[in-house]
């Protein structure tokens, strides 16, 4: 991720804006985009501060509000519950459109997973998997009869 603009320059672009030129001559000048300088002096207009905002992900999800209704989901006898279950009953129910992408981060940031049992047990007397022949070989190989 890319980092953000020096306070230093900034400071120097608005101060240049403030002489008298253009956003387009500054941007020209300190060789960065006219709409970067642009935005930096109306942020600079309207509240007077140059620093630059918080990259990245938001720190908080729109679900946490939601986590006790999500987790009351989760925690019932019958855990066969899917994440697009989860979706609809939130949205049914709560009115909060998420997507599958959205709960799965929810329950990643809690450490919470669940993993279904197989439900078979392996074969002790038999291999489980087709092996693969050697590269070159021609065990793996079909051969088809030309018509």
């Amino acid at each position: 991720m890319a980092r953000a603009y020096s306070l230093d320059l900034r400071t120097r672009v608005i101060e240049a804006i403030e002489a008298g030129l253009s956003t387009r001559e500054a941007a020209r000048r300190f060789a960065i985009g006219i709409s970067t300088s642009g935005a930096w002096y109306r942020a600079w207009r309207s509240s007077g501060n140059l620093e630059p905002g918080r990259q990245g992900k938001p720190k908080v999800s729109k679900l946490d509000a939601h986590e006790t209704f999500i987790l009351a989901l989760v925690e019932t006898d019958e855990r066969d519950i899917t994440l697009a279950e989860i979706v609809d009953r939130l949205a049914a129910e709560r009115g909060v459109k998420a997507s599958l992408t959205t709960v799965h981060a929810f329950f990643a940031k809690r450490g919470i997973t669940y993993k279904k049992r197989q439900r078979t047990r392996p074969n002790s007397s038999d291999r489980m998997f087709w092996q693969r022949g050697k590269s070159g070989s021609k065990a793996n190989s079909i051969s088809i009869r030309a018509a």
